[in-house]
């Protein structure tokens, strides 16, 4: 009766041909087949979890949590018939049999079927006894098992399982709980932002700020970032004048090439989205929040890389070459530095390596714009241009002065405090030199885009151009993790060529600039 019963403990797929058998589960037991691409067990292999989260709450997007699964379990415990049973006269005698658990965890398998709740499936080979069927239900049709279907690959790379990104100094920007002396970043923040902001705006723009630190920055340190350069002023100015041709103002531009501000939902699905084209879905912490100078950063805290996005900027059009930006370039090129010999201070010195920067800036900078319709490079031009001024102007002069690139009174609030930042009286010439790194970075990459290998400045992690040839035969380049957009190399370069193009920079004055 029950002999043609086979009971399998994992779900496969049967080497015999069932086009023409049913497969049935018994009506006590639910067997939920998932139809998706295989995932690896991200808690046990010590990558982290995708948790997005805003503030003190947070918002889980890994599928099949451990926690979920075991709540299952415990809200409907089933019955696992036992291996060998004799017939039985009723339905009624097959509930009575000795309950019993299955200990080996939930296998993902890579045909992209899984069982959740762990029970047995049985395959059905022969015509069942009328007195038994009333105790049997179907699932699914009389065809049988579809075709296999095909797991998707996520990721870009042969890397399966990516070291997590370690808090190494080369690559550690704010936030480490570790102990070690606070970033700068976090240093110059002002703590009184909102209540300067309400003087500055009921004296008419007049008054000069005076910023507050909670921990302020050690004053060498603000010295060597109070030089600022006016070595790419002119083509600054010029691409602002540009972008303001095309579209009357900054305020059009934003609006018809940024779109329209993203609210929390859809900002966590595009994340997400990005996440999977890049193969890192489960990787990175990410936050949103509405206090943070940046649009966005990368950085790591408790030792897990963690996106913080501001939400007041987040918008639908400018948001992937925010995350080509943060993940694309920053993030991918810290993993594949932690396989490099220079993946810390001492590596880095005994192989002589220059500064990150301009380098590591200037290539997300460009990999923000880079599929965009008209790529102006419009806001590394204007902070390049506004820490020039501010070095050489008051906090209300500097935001009388860049009036004429920018109307809106909130943008340009912002753009003065983070040339100002670092500074407590705002009423004196003084600037933050970080952020003409943007642009400096932006056109030394394109003065020498024709003899930079971009796999390479990738894959080698956080290296400058400079270093690329020299430091290429001491390279681990297996599983090294290159972003999508750079697959298509020969369309990457027409995208360089369009920006050159649009921002109307030559050869020639670039070669002029940075021999």
């Amino acid at each position: 009766m029950l002999e043609s019963i086979r009971v399998t403990e994992k779900l496969h797929w049967p080497q015999r041909e069932f086009s023409k058998k049913t497969l049935l589960t018994p009506g006590d037991y639910k067997l939920i087949l998932q139809n998706e691409s295989s995932i690896p067990d991200l808690s046990r292999s010590g990558i982290l979890k995708d948790t997005f989260t805003t503030g003190t709450s947070s918002y889980n997007v890994l599928l099949q949590s451990k926690e979920g699964k075991k709540h299952l379990l415990q809200k409907r415990p089933l019955a696992y018939p036992k291996r060998h049973r004799k017939a039985v006269k009723s339905s009624n005698s097959s509930r009575t049999n000795e309950r019993r658990k299955i200990k080996t965890p939930l296998p993902f398998l890579r045909s992209g079927w899984c069982c959740l709740n762990r029970q047995p499936s049985l395959f059905i080979t022969s015509p069942v006894p009328p007195r038994l069927a009333h105790s049997i239900s179907v699932a699914g049709n009389s065809i049988g098992p579809s075709p296999r279907p095909k797991a998707k690959r996520c990721s870009f790379s042969s890397l399966t399982k990516p070291k997590p990104l370690q808090p190494s100094k080369s690559y550690l920007k704010e936030g480490d709980a570790s102990g070690r002396k606070l970033c700068i970043l976090t240093a110059i923040k002002p703590s009184n932002v909102e209540k300067e902001k309400m003087k500055f705006f009921k004296s008419d723009y007049s008054y000069n700020p005076q910023f507050e630190y909670a921990s302020p920055a050690l004053s060498n340190v603000l010295a060597k970032h109070s030089h600022a350069s006016g070595t790419f002023l002119k083509q600054a100015i010029k691409i602002m004048e540009l972008t303001l041709q095309k579209y009357g103002s900054y305020e059009n531009f934003e609006l018809a090439t940024g779109g329209s501000l993203l609210p929390r939902s859809r900002i966590w699905s595009h994340v997400r989205k990005y996440m999977v084209k890049e193969g890192c879905l489960g990787e990175i912490v990410v936050h949103v929040t509405e206090d943070l100078l940046s649009r966005a950063s990368m950085t790591i805290v408790n030792g897990r890389p963690t996106l913080t996005i501001n939400i007041s900027t987040a918008r639908e059009h400018w948001l992937e070459g925010m995350l080509r930006h943060e993940i694309g370039t920053h993030y991918l090129r810290g993993i594949n530095n932690n396989s490099q010999p220079w993946s810390n201070w001492t590596g880095r010195r005994k192989h002589g390596l220059k500064p990150i920067n301009p380098t590591e800036e200037g290539l997300a900078s460009i990999h923000s714009v880079l599929l965009r319709k008209d790529p102006f490079l419009w806001r590394a031009a204007l902070l390049y241009y506004t820490v020039y001024q501010a070095s050489r102007m008051s906090f209300s002069e500097l935001f009388q002065d860049i009036g004429r690139f920018v109307k809106d009174p909130n943008t340009r609030w912002d753009y003065c405090v983070r040339a100002k930042r670092g500074w407590t009286d705002t009423s004196q010439p003084g600037c933050f030199s970080k952020d003409q790194v943007y642009l400096d970075g932006i056109l030394r990459i394109l003065r020498y885009r024709q003899s930079i290998d971009f796999y390479l400045l990738t894959a080698l992690g956080k290296i400058s151009y400079e270093d690329v040839e020299r430091l290429k035969e001491f390279a681990v380049l297996e599983n090294m993790r290159v972003p999508h957009f750079l697959q298509d190399y020969s369309r990457y370069m027409e995208h360089l060529e369009k920006i050159m193009e649009v921002n109307e920079l030559s050869d020639q004055e670039l070669q002029a600039l940075v021999p």
